[in-house]
């Protein structure tokens, strides 16, 4: 249903916002502290989410391979050096493109086939695309906890159930 996949959605915007919200509360140089943990630094997480974010956009608006590598090297000198609150304008403004791309799909349901060179060929569904990104998203917020608690930093609350009771006024 599609309701369901802009929910998902609209929850990984929501716990990528509060983590942006949380490291802003912290020491500028959390940011960019260099750790021995999964990533080198929080920021490289958080620019890995956002590419990883690009390719699934595009990939679910038919872009082949090559083309999303372009899209992928575009945004990444785009993002090259950006302070956190430059990384997080970067990364609403492109969350908008997912809602209206996502908003405008008659059926999320609908079959897509995907073209990897390596992976080969993949039959899917937006829908299932939109939850990889959304479990991606999960694992790497995680990541992030993990390594602020190495640095003595607590990490921000995402889980689901959190984003359901705060939206459930809405």
């Amino acid at each position: 249903m599609k309701q369901d996949s802009l929910r998902l959605y609209d929850y990984h915007v929501w716990a990528n916002k509060r983590v942006f919200n949380h490291l802003k509360d912290l020491p500028n140089e959390v940011y960019r502290q260099e750790i021995k943990s999964v990533f080198s630094s929080i920021e490289q997480v958080v620019i890995h989410l956002f590419k990883t974010d690009v390719v699934w956009l595009c990939a679910m608006s038919d872009k082949n391979y090559e083309e999303i590598q372009q899209f992928v090297g575009k945004y990444s000198s785009e993002i090259e050096n950006k302070t956190l609150e430059e990384m997080e304008s970067k990364y609403l403004k492109f969350s908008e493109q997912y809602i209206n791309f996502l908003s405008s799909q008659e059926d999320l349901d609908a079959k897509k086939t995907l073209k990897h060179p390596m992976y080969g060929q993949l039959e899917t569904r937006i829908s299932e695309l939109v939850q990889h990104v959304v479990n991606h998203g999960t694992y790497h917020r995680g990541n992030i906890t993990a390594m602020l608690r190495q640095l003595g930093y607590p990490g921000p609350s995402t889980d689901y159930i959190f984003y359901l009771y705060e939206k459930k006024g809405n």
